[in-house]
């Protein structure tokens, strides 16, 4: 029993409740909380690929303006996948139909353009809605029926490469579209301004030249840099990365993602419209792959109905090693954009060395398993709330 000492000139002096220690609470040094971010395997991953070519074709021009532009424009290619392949996979569904949607996509952009007469703008929207509206019954399906989207999407996979082939063949008589007569498809994308500025070559020339003309870049014979500026697929990708990794960690919508992919029928029983969200990420998904169709458009000048082969499995892949479970409700776009880095720094790293490219698909299946086994390390933790 407490007794509270006082005078007859002083008041009592109360004494300051000791707060209860919750058992249920403990701290967390700052290494663990790193090891459970999703993105860390991947950090890692990169870290380790960049000291090995920094050491072994450091001094072969990897590493220079026009070097980083090659491997960064094939990162760029498949990070803009991976952005949408990410946050379909951490809301707990996969679409193996990416590869088949940009050839799809590539062709209902050429061919309005080039047999249609359509002009450029119309046609490119033209090739996002079809193909948005694809990725929506995609979505739907899955939904609706309630089968695993691995098998929606594997139908989609074939349907979707058998009406590129069937309809350009039937259309144009080819399965490869640059040009119809005068109309020469590259020169149309060039002449329309909005879509040239869109998808159609490099940002910061005048930058990049003013550095050649001071030194710090090499030139050509007329001053000009060697590295041409940034390309637009690398602008697309950053911005789509920044554009996914902020939903994911600031808006609601991004909670219910993982809700979503941690337990459906919980996150449906708390008023999330799951049925909703998961449509939209594959609409978003079909949104991606035709803005990776387009981008291919403009760089090459042509269409091919074969165009994005194995894509989906290698987007897929750079969210595994950006620390996307394959059990959904865990990931980070962020990582998924790494993993679409050590794509492209290895993929055309091995160039500049010595080392057989029939090697990079070997190195790629060793990131893959590394990260599946680094992510089953961290499902185990979360299951057992860290």
């Amino acid at each position: 029993m407490s007794v509270l000492l006082s005078t007859p000139h002083s008041p009592p002096t109360p004494v300051a409740p000791v707060p209860a220690s919750d058992e249920r609470l403990r701290q967390v040094g700052r290494l663990r909380r790193l090891l459970s971010r999703p993105e860390f395997g991947a950090l890692s991953g990169t870290a380790l690929v960049f000291l090995l070519f920094g050491l072994g074709a450091g001094g072969s021009g990897m590493f220079s303006a026009e070097g980083i532009v090659n491997w960064g424009t094939v990162a760029g290619f498949l990070g803009i996948l991976a952005v949408g392949a990410a946050l379909l996979m951490i809301a707990g569904e996969f679409d193996l139909s990416i590869g088949s949607m940009i050839g799809f996509a590539g062709m209902m952009l050429a061919i309005p353009c080039l047999y249609w007469g359509w002009p450029v703008w119309l046609a490119v929207l033209f090739a996002f809605a079809t193909a948005m509206a694809l990725g929506g019954l995609n979505g739907w399906l899955v939904v609706k029926t309630g089968l695993p989207s691995f098998i929606v999407t594997l139908a989609f996979y074939f349907i979707l490469r058998g009406l590129s082939l069937a309809i350009s063949v039937l259309l144009t008589g080819k399965t490869i579209v640059s040009s119809n007569g005068d109309a020469v498809l590259h020169e149309l994308i060039a002449a329309d301004p909005l879509v040239q500025a869109l998808f159609q070559g490099h940002v910061l020339t005048g930058l990049f030249n003013a550095l050649a003309r001071l030194g710090l870049l090499a030139a050509r014979d007329d001053g000009a840099a060697l590295a041409i500026g940034v390309p637009k697929v690398m602008v697309w990708w950053a911005a789509l990365t920044a554009g996914g990794a902020f939903v994911l960690a600031r808006m609601r919508v991004g909670n219910w993602i993982l809700a979503v992919g941690g337990d459906a029928n919980a996150a449906k029983n708390v008023g999330i419209p799951v049925a909703r969200v998961k449509v939209l990420l594959f609409v978003f998904m079909a949104f991606c792959a035709t803005v990776f169709a387009v981008l291919q458009v403009a760089d090459a000048g042509s269409a091919a109905a074969d165009r994005g082969l194995q894509k989906e499995f290698e987007a897929i892949i750079a969210a595994v090693i950006g620390g996307c479970l394959l059990t959904g409700g865990f990931g980070s776009v962020i990582g998924a954009a790494l993993g679409a880095l050590i794509f492209g720094v290895v993929q055309i790293g091995i160039g500049y060395t010595s080392i057989d490219n029939n090697w990079y698909r070997v190195f790629l299946g060793g990131m893959l398993l590394a990260a599946v086994l680094f992510n089953n390390y961290i499902r185990r933790r979360v299951a057992l709330g860290r």
